[in-house]
């Protein structure tokens, strides 16, 4: 996978339904926290006081993720655990939604554990 030079680039980069599935959550995500965005390993990265959410267009599949996934599972049993740290993600197929509200609200939280424990993938001693 080459890597975009720019997030702007990585959205550009997609098309069909898992770039206006991941590109709707955009906006939802970008409502209630200061998200900077970035592109690491191949995915946009939203950092809020570290890595925090994650989307991914692939062929088949868009994903949504979340550093602290396993914290957001009981408000959202699609979610599986990936990963290290806490990761967890919600992986979408043709034909499958999400609310935007409920995107909106785990946005919110995801920012709100990043406040409250720090970077995810720095080590805590909590």
């Amino acid at each position: 996978m080459k890597a975009a030079a720019s997030t702007g680039a990585f959205r550009a980069d997609h098309a069909g339904w898992q770039a206006e599935r991941t590109g709707s959550l955009r906006p939802a995500i970008h409502a209630v926290a200061a998200f900077d965005e970035t592109i690491e390993w191949g995915n946009l990265v939203f950092l809020h006081l570290g890595p925090c959410i994650l989307t991914r267009a692939k062929t088949e599949r868009a994903l949504l993720g979340f550093w602290r996934g396993q914290r957001l599972r009981d408000a959202e049993p699609r979610i599986k655990v990936s990963g290290k740290y806490e990761l967890g993600n919600i992986e979408l197929r043709a034909g499958d939604s999400i609310d935007t509200a409920h995107i909106t609200a785990f946005a919110r939280q995801a920012a709100a554990l990043n406040a409250r424990f720090g970077d995810p993938t720095k080590p805590t001693f909590e």
